[in-house]
């Protein structure tokens, strides 16, 4: 699944480890949700969304 989440989190000026303790996951797991290597649960994706404020299918989007 593609995401926005790594330009989103440059936008907010956030490295992977802030984002990841601000959705309290691993860091690794922040990395390989941007390197579209996992996709996150949807509760992951909801919080993901609240975060930065946005609906999520602005943020993840089907290949």
């Amino acid at each position: 699944m593609k995401s926005r989440v790594r330009q989103l989190r440059e936008q907010f000026g956030w490295s992977q480890a802030e984002l990841a303790d601000r959705l309290e996951v691993s860091r690794q797991t922040v990395n390989a949700i941007e390197t579209e290597k996992y996709d996150p649960s949807i509760k992951l994706a909801f919080k993901i969304a609240r975060l930065f404020g946005l609906p999520i299918e602005s943020i993840f989007m089907e290949e």
